[in-house]
């Protein structure tokens, strides 16, 4: 079963964020997520969830200055306490938000010479927010990010998403798969997606490249849903994409793929 997010941090841009959760809702959303909510205050957002009843699946720990193009927090050594700090900050949200799931984002190391030092770093932060956000009864997903678009990412292939989940080795932790990020990387994620289903905790998508909406770009859509909607994936799909041209204009692939 095809069960479909929109993420409001890519889609219906062209409205103030509290605005497009209506938006979300008007064009046949039952669920979203975010990537970093907390220019809203938390009370807020509840209360936008439940006016519109609508379910908030994911969002992510703060990740400093990754987008701007720095390392994040995850992975770099001197920034251990910034990272607590900042899964601080998301147990507050998460526990009056309730999502499903909470995304750590693995971030970048600059200095190549360092990278061991952030390996290590990354695995014991990971394990860290997964018992964290286990007390609350919510998911740990991290995923991998393409290195032509953010270079110096630790985590650029599933294959590394595996050894990562293997030597964290935590019950609350799984992985979080980007058919964009991975299609980017050249990855067969129809045959990523048969093996290792079990082992997502959540699934986003856009075409590639260009990461707009589908149609877009080279990705087979029919297949890598069917592959999802046909297995015993019980998780979401979230759509993170850029828009082509405008949020409802990009979705006639909603009404294709979803199944009620």
């Amino acid at each position: 079963m095809l069960r479909f997010t929109a993420n409001l941090s890519l889609l219906f841009t062209e409205l103030p964020l509290p605005e497009r959760f209506q938006a979300a809702k008007q064009c046949g959303f039952d669920a979203v997520e975010i990537q970093f909510p907390y220019s809203l205050p938390v009370e807020q957002i509840h209360d936008i969830l439940d006016q519109l009843d609508l379910q908030l699946v994911l969002f992510n720990v703060d990740a400093d200055t990754l987008l701007q193009g720095g390392e994040g927090l995850v992975a770099v050594p001197e920034k251990r306490d910034q990272f607590k700090t900042a899964v601080e900050q998301t147990l507050a949200y998460a526990a009056r938000l309730r999502p499903n799931l909470i995304n750590v984002l693995p971030g970048c190391c600059l200095d190549p010479q360092r990278l061991g030092e952030y390996q290590t770093t990354l695995l014991e932060n990971l394990a860290y927010a997964a018992s964290a956000f286990a007390d609350l009864g919510i998911k740990t997903v991290f995923e991998a990010v393409n290195s032509y678009d953010m270079p110096g990412f630790i985590i650029d292939t599933g294959q590394q998403m595996l050894d990562v989940l293997a030597k964290v080795d935590h019950p609350n932790l799984s992985m979080q798969y980007d058919i964009y990020h991975m299609s980017r990387m050249g990855e067969d994620c129809g045959g990523f997606l048969r093996q290792h289903l079990d082992k997502i905790g959540h699934i986003q998508f856009a075409d590639c490249p260009g990461r707009a909406q589908p149609g877009t770009g080279a990705v087979d859509f029919d297949s890598l849903f069917n592959i999802i909607a046909t297995s015993d994936y019980q998780g979401w799909v979230g759509a993170e994409y850029r828009p082509t041209a405008g949020t409802v204009a990009s979705l006639p692939w909603l009404k294709t793929y979803s199944i009620k």
